[in-house]
């Protein structure tokens, strides 16, 4: 499993209607092979700025299988527009993890 990392500075003024595209966006990247889950944050000190996570089975499976899918272009056209400056996205393998107290941990 591998995390994919996304900060999306999105254009000011437009948070609203970039956390509603985005909810139309959801299920086109849930529907995709290989995606796990996802998570999208709203910073608190920088309100335009959100925190994207999405934990999928491969590296190959988001830079390859979504990328190059028609159903990224579907994405793309929802999203990208709020973006200034484009995000930088990468990609993480887990290391250590702290489960909450009673659970078991990962590692």
């Amino acid at each position: 499993m591998i995390t994919e990392h996304a900060l999306l500075p999105v254009i000011p003024g437009q948070e609203d209607a970039f956390e509603t595209a985005f909810a139309r966006a959801r299920p086109i990247i849930a529907s995709m092979p290989g995606f796990l889950t996802l998570s999208l944050s709203r910073s608190i000190e920088s309100p335009n700025t959100y925190l994207l996570l999405v934990e999928w089975d491969s590296l190959k499976d988001h830079t390859v299988g979504f990328r190059e899918s028609p159903e990224y272009q579907e994405w793309r056209a929802l999203l990208h527009r709020f973006y200034e400056p484009f995000p930088v996205v990468e990609h993480y393998n887990l290391v250590a993890s702290v489960p909450r107290p009673g659970s078991s941990p990962d590692m």
